[in-house]
Order: structure tokens, then C-alpha cells, then sequence
């Protein structure tokens, strides 16, 4: 088939791989000028399938409270109004049970796990490289309250056959040494052996550009105005450089794709959650770290890129807000330096942000849509690069009529869209703006 993929990030770029491995001819759109410029640029770097937890868990809701009155605090509300915004958060409370928690972190874990082995079976095929490292992730607990916390994770982690290690103080340094300096605010890890790290910007260029070998055509700097729609299908795309035609459509666009979809009746519940980083050439190889340490006090991500150390985290709900606040730096800043002090440069750090595409219960939407020909790969939040290759091979096989290799329950439209119908009855009838 002819197939448009809508985005050029992470999740659109290995959609466009797999489904041109798949024999299908294939034109990825995006308005930037080039692939991975936006979400995927500078996130925190992990691929942490063992980790990958929704945010909307038991205990959030008080937490959330006390995180409103703390000078670091991971989770920051914008008090302006907004009907998404509430919306979005009322159904993130409703998931904030220990059942609902065990069901969206198993599909979650899922998805993850299967696309952590399909990221190992790309490398192998292609010899891509990103500053890749396969050492695993340290969930890092300053408290005795976390440790114990982290109980819920390990009953999940063993149902699913995660593999996972429980670690004290002592055997967090002897796996991260850089934390030697911070021994006496460890109380214990969770590590996780099978996760790994690498540069996600780097990894979606090199993919871009080996996918144009195999006859992908990437079309940037191309603003997407409209889908077109007659009868019961999707036939056309409008962009600022003319109609695009194609015999199925893929969306792509992370916090975007509500807007692509919703006038014909598709209701998704992705909001942007903002996600800050920091990038800071290492000076000091003995201070920095191995892999991915998770500060689980400040919900941060401290990950080794190479030469460098990426600090990423916090949750700010302000809708599509792009300001680079300062104090968020603040907070990136002192995390690292607490645990890893002067391993990096920090005159030198890059400070960046980005929008999470976030679904309520933590699951992405990867899948077909109530119409026919419009295929969905949105909603990863903040586990985009680690469900990337996963979502990507799933959503090939889906468009090409094939099994999944992986149980695909709990990850497509059904979870929030109206019935095919209903959708199908606003096709012809509504002009799209994006």
C-alpha cells in the first residue's frame, strides 16, 4: 500500500521503518526541518521497559499535594483554566487505584519489554549507533518509605518476568561508583538489568536516514493543514505544499494528534505533559554515571550519554507551553549534583523542554482507529523512546493485516473512541483544521 506517516519523531520514524520493511511505500510528513526536532530531541535518554509505570498510581493524589509546597517539586500544576487540562486529570485520578495501576503497568511493561527486544534485533540487523550502553537502570530510594513503596513495582515485575535486583546502599555504589560520595542519602535501589540507554535524537537520524534506503520519503518542512475525507475513508492530507494522497494514514503526532482527529469524532485523551532536561559534558569519569539512575524523591532521570550526562524529568501540566523556566533547571541541577557532584560542567549544561504525549492511564493508543484507513501511534508519554521500536513493528503489522507478535489488548482505540458508526457517519461531513 501506499502509507503517509504523520510526524518525524521517534514513534513516526520506526512506524516509517517497519512498515516500509513490510513491503509498503511509504511518505513520512513532518513541519520541521529535519527528524526528531521536537519530543524526541532531548529526552531523558532511557529505555527502561522494567520501569515503564504509569504516573497514575495509588498514593498520587496526596503525593501531588505536598509536591505543590516543595522547592523541587517533580509534578507542577499551571493554575489557568483549561478544559482539556481538567478533564484530562479527573480521568488520571480515576485511574489512581492499586487495580487499575496493576492493569495499565502490565500492558505498559507489555509493550515494553516486547520493544526493548525488537530495539535489540534493529541493532543487530543494522548496526545503528546512538551512544547506546546496555547496563541497566538504578531506581534510586532516599528513604525507607520508597523502599518499601516499591513492593507494588516488584509483585508486577515478577508476574510479568521482569528480571530485577533489590539493592542496598552498598551495592547501589558497587553498581553506580559515582554515587560513592552520596552513600549516606541511599537508603536502597531497584535495579533493573535488562534496561538500557541511548541518545533517542541520534537513534531516530541514523533510522531516518537508513529508511530512506529502503525507499522511505521524508517530506519536511511541510505543514499538515487537513485530513480529507469520502465516504467511509481518509483519502488525502493537506498540507502547505498541496494534497497528499495515500491508501491508508498513520498519525504520529504526539500531543498534536488530538487535533488531527477530533472533528470526525475521535475523542483522544492525549494531553502535553511539559519534560525538562539538561545535557552536561562530563569532566570527571570517576563522578559520573555508569547507566540510568532514577532519583526517585525528585521522579529525575540521570542517564549516561557518552561523553555527556542527561538530566531529564518533572511534570508540568501548562498545556502547550514551550517557556524554558529556570527554576526547573534549578531542580535538574540540584538532583544531579547531589547524587553525582562534580561529574559534570554545569556552566556548560543545554537546557531543553519538551511535550509528553500523555494518556490518562499511562497506555499509549497504537492501532487502528474507527476508520478503516487511519492507524494511530500516539499517547507514549513519557516512555516514547522506550516503546518506539515495539510500537513501530506492532502498528506495521496491524496496517498489514497481520498478527502482532505481542498480545495487543488494552493498547488500541476501544479504551476511549466513540464506536465505528459514530465515526464513520462525521466522515464527509467536517473539514479537518490542525
Amino acid at each position: 500500500m501506499k502509507i503517509v506517516v504523520l510526524g518525524a519523531g521517534v514513534i513516526g520514524v520506526t512506524s516509517a521503518w517497519y512498515l516500509a520493511r513490510a513491503g509498503h511505500e511509504v511518505t513520512v510528513i513532518d513541519r520541521q526541518q529535519a527528524a526528531a526536532l521536537e519530543t524526541s530531541f532531548a529526552n531523558a535518554g532511557e529505555i527502561s521497559p522494567g520501569y515503564a509505570s504509569p504516573w497514575a498510581a495509588p498514593g498520587i493524589p496526596l503525593k501531588a499535594l505536598k509536591w505543590m509546597f516543595q522547592e523541587h517539586a517533580p509534578l507542577i500544576v499551571q493554575p489557568r483554566p483549561d478544559w482539556a487540562k481538567i478533564s484530562w486529570l479527573a480521568r488520571m485520578l480515576m485511574n489512581c487505584t492499586t487495580s487499575a495501576y496493576a492493569v495499565n503497568k502490565s500492558r505498559m511493561v507489555r509493550l515494553a519489554e516486547y520493544s526493548r527486544d525488537c530495539l535489540i534485533e534493529l541493532r543487530s540487523e543494522t548496526g545503528i549507533s546512538y551512544d547506546e550502553r546496555t547496563q541497566g537502570t538504578l531506581q534510586l530510594f532516599r528513604t525507607e518509605k520508597q523502599v518499601a513503596a516499591a513492593e507494588k513495582d516488584i509483585a508486577v515485575l515478577k508476574a510479568d518476568g521482569v528480571p530485577f535486583e533489590v539493592l542496598d546502599a552498598d551495592a547501589c555504589v558497587a553498581a553506580e561508583p559515582g554515587l560513592a560520595a552520596a552513600r549516606d542519602k541511599i537508603a536502597g535501589g531497584l535495579r533493573l538489568p535488562g534496561d538500557e540507554t541511548g541518545d533517542c535524537f541520534k537513534f531516530t537520524q541514523s533510522l531516518a536516514r537508513m529508511a530512506e534506503t529502503q525507499g522511505v520519503t521524508f517530506r519536511h518542512g511541510v505543514s499538515i493543514d487537513r485530513l480529507e475525507a469520502e465516504g467511509d475513508r481518509i483519502v488525502a492530507v493537506q498540507t502547505s505544499e498541496g494534497r497528499v494522497t495515500a491508501d491508508a494514514f498513520v498519525v504520529a503526532l504526539g500531543s498534536y494528534s488530538p487535533m488531527l482527529v477530533r472533528e470526525f469524532g475521535i475523542r483522544l485523551p492525549v494531553y502535553p505533559v511539559k519534560g525538562y532536561s539538561i545535557t552536561v559534558p562530563i569532566v570527571d569519569e570517576a563522578r559520573a554515571p555508569v547507566s540510568t539512575v532514577m532519583d526517585e524523591t525528585h521522579k529525575i532521570a540521570i542517564t549516561r550519554l557518552g561523553d555527556r550526562i542527561r538530566v531529564g524529568g518533572m511534570a508540568e501540566i501548562a498545556g502547550f507551553d514551550l517557556s524554558l523556566r529556570s527554576k526547573r533547571q534549578a531542580t535538574l541541577t540540584h538532583s544531579v549534583e547531589d547524587l553525582f557532584g562534580g561529574a559534570g560542567d554545569q556552566s556548560r549544561a543545554s537546557f531543553w523542554c519538551g511535550l509528553r504525549p500523555m494518556t490518562p492511564d499511562g497506555t499509549p493508543i497504537v492501532g487502528r482507529s474507527p476508520i478503516a484507513n487511519l492507524f494511530l501511534n500516539t499517547g507514549h508519554g513519557t516512555l516514547g523512546w522506550t516503546m518506539a521500536a515495539g510500537s513501530g513493528r506492532v502498528l506495521a503489522d496491524i496496517v498489514s493485516g497481520r498478527q502482532a507478535e505481542i498480545d495487543t489488548a488494552g493498547l488500541g482505540h476501544s479504551r476511549y473512541l466513540p464506536a465505528p458508526r459514530a465515526a464513520r457517519q462525521r466522515l464527509g461531513k467536517t473539514a479537518l483544521p490542525a
